[in-house]
């Protein structure tokens, strides 16, 4: 009987996961079922489509930010850095009269994107500078270089290259209450999903960004350049908010510089409702799939349900609150546990008040 309570509660850990995936899954399901009770129409594929088109922006831009706090950062300027590469790969090609095609249109907005990111990675690894605070400083000089140098108006036509898959679906389905369609550009936020899962979990950069986040001083100690991992992972971040820009200006058909920033809460939210911690050093893919997933099924269910917008703010900013608070008390609680193993330990020297401090804090 005692053999079984173990290996209970082995399985049990598994299933909730590293960071608590099986929970937030769970949470999800329930939310699903409880909404297709009271209201039938959310339990159909047009419903499906319509989340699954509404979170693949969101998804590519909660990877480069699941990278950020990962590393003990966060982010604030991945909407900008995403506008200004889409919006001035745009204006570029029609200004110029030319049309680079689909992939060159990405290949330019991902250069201009690696660009804006290693301003970022540059300044804040080089100077050791609070990250929270220089992305708030960059986002609002990307903002306005593009709206004072590149242009501020509306562009109703994209080139060529980009308007021909703007239309274009992966699946079309038939319902008994009209077409439902998903998006071709669903293909990119699936193959980024995989690459940053297999990026974190089996290369080199990958372990040095969840060692920078758990201790930069003891990653630099260990033999990890710091500085490089972090301008490296800036680039990359700056690169993938370049791809949800173009994504976000291809599906909605038109190119603005006034879209998207401004959204931050809800991408930083879903990472960490997917179980990344906010001090640093823990994450996955798999949590920020869920987050992600969580805040659009909620923001899809308060639409049919008739929510005004500024309440789906509202609701959002208190699931981010909780996240946090929750984290926060499961640190302290570890910090309780850690000490009470010190104290009961007899041969182990006690703690200097310096110490006591740390664990404690």
């Amino acid at each position: 009987m005692s053999a079984d309570k173990p290996s209970r509660t082995a399985v049990l850990r598994r299933l909730r996961g590293r960071n608590n995936e099986g929970v937030l899954a769970l949470i999800l399901i329930l939310l699903v079922v409880g909404m297709s009770i009271a209201n039938p129409v959310f339990f159909t594929v047009p419903t499906a489509f319509s989340i699954l088109r509404s979170a693949i922006v969101p998804m590519i831009f909660a990877l480069g930010v699941l990278l950020v706090i990962i590393s003990g950062g966060i982010d604030m300027s991945f909407a900008a850095i995403a506008v200004f590469a889409a919006y001035t790969t745009i204006k570029v090609q029609l200004a110029g009269g030319f049309d680079v095609g689909l992939l060159g249109a990405f290949a330019m907005a991902l250069v201009i994107g690696a660009g804006l990111g290693a301003i970022n990675g540059f300044i804040i690894a080089k100077f050791r500078l609070p990250t929270m605070i220089v992305t708030l400083g960059t986002r609002g000089i990307f903002s306005g270089v593009l709206l004072a140098y590149v242009g501020s108006r509306y562009i109703a036509d994209l080139p060529t290259g980009m308007a021909s898959v703007s239309t274009t679906n992966l699946v079309g389905v038939e319902t008994s209450t009209g077409n439902a369609y998903l998006h071709v550009m669903v293909i990119p936020a699936i193959v980024l999903v995989v690459l940053m899962a297999w990026v974190l979990r089996r290369t080199m950069f990958g372990r040095s960004i969840y060692a920078i986040g758990g201790d930069a001083e003891a990653a630099r100690r260990a033999g990890i350049r710091v500085v490089r991992t972090q301008v490296l992972m800036y680039v990359l971040v700056g690169m993938m908010a370049a791809v949800a820009g173009m994504i976000y200006m291809i599906m909605g058909r038109s190119g603005t510089p006034q879209e998207m920033v401004g959204d931050e809460l809800d991408i930083i939210a879903a990472v960490v409702l997917g179980g990344a911690s906010i001090f640093g050093g823990r994450g996955s893919v798999s949590g920020t799939v869920l987050g992600v997933l969580l805040i659009q099924v909620i923001n899809n269910s308060m639409i049919l349900a008739g929510v005004p917008s500024a309440w789906q703010r509202t609701a959002v900013g208190l699931l981010l609150v909780v996240g946090i608070g929750i984290q926060a008390v499961a640190a302290r609680r570890a910090a309780r546990r850690v000490r009470t193993v010190d104290e009961s330990d007899d041969d182990a020297p006690a703690l200097t008040h310096v110490e006591h401090e740390k664990v404690t804090a």
